[in-house]
């Protein structure tokens, strides 16, 4: 093993990422088993209580974790196995002694303090969009390309939680028949957008309900009792940022430069769990039946289709579970050898945390 970096070359756009060609490596996991000091940063937002949550049950060797978040939440205490910690505030001298460091604190963070972390020593895995396509940068899902892992050079990237729960149930597909075109729309739970977000639509409802004026902070226009066709900003193209990071996103994790997407991102009133319809358009002639069989088998993921019965997912059912859940599969009648199918899941854990976790957990394990 090389003890510097290689350099991340022409094909890298970001000058942090680029400032990582020149970090030692220190930061392999696998000789760590048995000392693993973990650090947290956006630790009182909505994914950073779920990776608390999750590293509670984990298997990881955790002899220390560190809190983290900026200077206005600095200062709670937050549980863990039994203890409480304070939360600590973010700067670049936060990662010393740190062996694995999880990113949850937005895009400009990561960006600032991620390779900080890696300078002192830390493997980064981070939930943000700030490294997702920079080329020497893996994107993992683990239960579709776990050997993307092995490729990283201190951050491991996290794709965005529509492209993980919408992949989930693509990917077995994939590898049977090859995705050729993919049209899709989002319904995506206001907890994507944070911690205010879900009490913006709490605080909306309650005022909805009693006949008061309804204020809004987060949203451009009321979300409760109503749906905004509007996820991230708009870029030149006519689509949000959200609908392009589904394209790229997929396009890299399928390592499948050819993939043809195009998705409407939409924000419904659900606290919790997105949902996406999938209308996709496969190289060879694909059968529901055979569909069906496929999904049955694939890791991390519950077939969920008896439409007979009036069995589909639905994210209330499905916040909360790590599983994601498809259904409603049926021939779609527009594609040549499509298929339509219906997914949800829960974004805080499979579409962020959990993802992120079952990272760590690779990494550690060595595959």
């Amino acid at each position: 093993m090389s003890d510097r970096i290689q350099d991340l070359g022409p094909g890298s756009s970001d000058q942090n990422a680029l400032d990582l060609a020149m970090i030692p490596v220190r930061f392999w996991i696998p000789h760590m088993a048995n000392d693993l000091n973990i650090a947290i940063v956006g630790a009182t937002g909505a994914v950073g209580a779920e990776l608390i949550n999750l590293l509670n049950e984990a298997e990881l060797p955790v002899s220390g974790l560190k809190l983290l978040a900026s200077r206005k939440s600095a200062g709670q205490r937050l549980k863990f196995r039994g203890q409480e910690l304070s939360v600590e505030e973010l700067s670049t001298e936060s990662f010393a002694g740190i062996n694995l460091a999880f990113f949850s604190a937005g895009a400009s963070r990561s960006k600032e303090f991620a390779p900080a972390a890696v300078a002192q020593g830390a493997f980064v895995i981070d939930n943000s969009s700030a490294f997702r396509m920079e080329t020497d940068v893996p994107l993992v899902i683990p239960e579709i390309n776990p050997e993307d892992a092995f490729k990283h050079k201190g951050i491991i990237a996290v794709p965005n939680c529509t492209t993980i729960v919408a992949l989930m149930a693509l990917h077995p597909l994939h590898k049977a028949f090859h995705v050729t075109r993919v049209i899709a729309a989002s319904y995506q739970a206001v907890s994507g957008a944070g911690a205010k977000a879900i009490a913006e639509l709490t605080s909306q409802t309650q005022a909805q309900l009693a006949g008061k004026p309804v204020e809004k902070v987060i949203f451009p226009h009321q979300i409760a009792f109503n749906i905004l066709p509007q996820v991230d900003i708009f870029t030149g193209s006519g689509y949000t940022k959200e609908e392009e990071k589904f394209g790229n996103e997929s396009r890299k994790i399928l390592h499948h430069p050819s993939l043809r997407t195009s998705i409407t991102c939409v924000r419904v009133p659900v606290y919790r769990s997105h949902s996406v319809a999938l209308n996709a358009e496969f190289a060879q002639p694909v059968s529901v039946d055979q569909a069906r069989d496929m999904l049955a088998k694939a890791p991390g993921i519950d077939l969920v289709d008896e439409p007979a019965r009036l069995e589909y997912p639905t994210p209330l059912a499905y916040s909360g579970r790590k599983q994601c859940a498809v259904g409603r599969i049926r021939t779609d009648s527009a594609l040549d050898n499509g298929l339509a199918f219906w997914v949800s899941g829960d974004q805080l854990l499979k579409g962020a945390a959990l993802n992120a976790m079952q990272i760590a957990e690779l990494v550690l394990k060595g595959g």
